[in-house]
């Protein structure tokens, strides 16, 4: 009696099957550490709450003016909760891949890096995002975070360019992206909503072949 063929492996373009990409989001298989020079990426857990809230509270100030308006409930446990359940699920649906920066000389939260708006296919596209908590900015820690970040969305998630949008006025976030290597593209009118306001950003890229700052 002949066995039952089995199925292809789907695999994604930097040839990892699929199966797997979709698994390192549980909690039992947690995708390896983005390592750099200066930080470590991870993907966040609960543990991470603590730091978090205390680093997010203690910047409010700071992040406001560059980000989507703060829920009421956005620092508490059951928020950061359901955000870190939303990671997971991104990650195993290869939606979305979001990392905590950790300060590598000793292991201090940072900031953080999403990756999101996935587009595969005849694409292969994702979205950068990025907090830095007050206290750490200017200090190099991003430009490290996204310099690490952007081999490993090429190689081991297997895009081939990484969008992003800022403010034209976020002179820190302008300076970062240009000089990470990204380059601008265009300006895109009521691109996003900002602390309740819809705001025109200006549109950057970084594609397969660019060379990094």
């Amino acid at each position: 009696m002949n066995a039952t063929p089995k199925a292809p492996i789907r695999r994604s373009p930097a040839g990892r099957p699929l199966s797997l990409l979709r698994a390192v989001g549980l909690a039992y298989a947690a995708p390896e550490p983005v390592v750099g020079p200066k930080v470590v990426l991870r993907l966040p857990d609960m543990g991470d709450y603590e730091a978090w809230s205390r680093l997010r509270d203690a910047s409010r100030r700071f992040l406001v003016p560059w980000e989507p308006a703060w829920p009421p409930d956005d620092l508490t446990r059951t928020a950061f909760r359901r955000r870190i359940a939303r990671y997971r699920q991104d990650w195993r649906d290869d939606q979305g891949y979001a990392f905590f920066l950790h300060r590598k000389e000793d292991g201090a939260l940072v900031g953080g890096l999403t990756l999101t708006n996935v587009r595969r296919g005849v694409a292969q596209t994702i979205s950068l995002g990025y907090w830095m908590g007050e206290s750490f900015a200017g200090q190099g820690y991003m430009s490290a975070g996204v310099r690490a970040v952007i081999p490993y969305a090429f190689g081991v998630l297997g895009f081939r360019r990484m969008e992003a949008a800022c403010v034209p006025e976020n002179a820190a976030s302008v300076g970062l992206l240009e000089r990470v290597g990204f380059t601008r593209e265009g300006l895109a009118r009521q691109y996003l909503c900002i602390n309740g306001t819809w705001t025109d950003h200006a549109l950057y890229a970084f594609v397969q072949g660019d060379r990094l700052g």
